[in-house]
């Protein structure tokens, strides 16, 4: 059971929860999640609106941001001890403005491609809160999961569904245009690359390459964040889940597209530099899964 874990090394004073379930062995891409998709939608094809940048939506985006995303981030900081921290520093903070402050001295004025790994429902929101989020941020998602309970936290969050392969070459061509215009709009983007979520795994999977080609595609920095653990201890045993650990977002620095490079070559530096990036934030010394496939 779970042999990956037996290879898996990491720093002194890291904290691995249980493993309490079987993860799978060979398909780092296999999804463990099984939601309902019991909600209306519509099809995600070439007459989707990928891209709305009308008044409406932005007013809608806008006070899901300002409400509806603070309001969460103060429910993970009291029911899983939220905190974060950039990697140059020791201190933590439970509030994102240190963190805000801290990004400043980066050039992030054209925005920054936000890269994380997937390991609880919640990650998402715990990262895009970390450096206060603005409604000036897209994130490609799965589109069959906007048939899920979750639909109206997915589009509050500037979530875009990605066209699946039957939909066609022109659903992607509509797609790729919405986040050229979002790019040149100045807009931030996040993406899993691990692309499936697996709750509690401390191992990095392999990342797909989708967050790399935009990063060199738009000349945007890559912020790598790792999403760690603690032991639920003390009164934190009885504010949440006594089965789940307490979370805490470590961000690196920026890494930054070399453009006069090939871009298949560029590509694959910047998968694999944020992989090993992330692997350190994370405290993880040996990892048994390979940067990618």
């Amino acid at each position: 059971m779970n042999k990956r874990y037996i290879d898996l090394r990491v720093s002194e004073g890291v904290y691995v929860p249980p493993v309490t379930r079987e993860y799978p062995e060979d398909d780092p891409y296999v999804g463990l999640y099984q939601p309902v998709y019991d909600r209306d939608f519509p099809a995600v094809d070439a007459t989707y609106p990928y891209l709305d940048v009308s008044r409406r939506n932005r007013f809608h985006l806008w006070w899901g941001y300002a409400l509806i995303l603070r309001t969460l981030g103060l429910i993970l900081r009291i029911k899983y001890g939220l905190r974060w921290r950039m990697e140059s520093r020791t201190r933590w903070s439970r509030c994102p403005w240190t963190i805000r402050r801290a990004l400043r001295k980066y050039d992030l004025s054209r925005g920054a491609i936000t890269v994380a790994n997937h390991c609880y429902r919640h990650d998402c929101a715990s990262v895009l809160t970390s450096f206060r989020a603005s409604s000036h941020t897209r994130i490609p998602m799965f589109a069959p999961n906007f048939k899920t309970k979750d639909q109206f936290f997915l589009k509050i969050v500037g979530g875009i569904p990605i066209p699946e392969p039957e939909a066609g070459l022109s659903a992607m061509k509509a797609f790729n245009a919405a986040f050229d215009e979002y790019n040149r709009l100045g807009y931030w983007f996040h993406i899993f690359p691990e692309a499936k979520r697996w709750d509690w795994y401390k191992p990095l999977r392999p990342f797909q390459k989708g967050a790399f080609t935009m990063a060199y595609k738009y000349n945007k920095p890559i912020l790598p964040c790792a999403v760690t653990f603690r032991p639920r201890t003390g009164i934190w045993r009885w504010l949440g889940p006594k089965d789940e650990p307490l979370t805490q977002v470590i961000i690196g620095e920026p890494i930054y597209p070399d453009t006069t490079q090939p871009r298949a070559a560029e590509t694959e530096r910047l998968l694999r530099l944020t992989h090993e990036t992330i692997c350190r934030l994370a405290g993880i010394e040996h990892n048994p899964w390979p940067s990618s496939l």
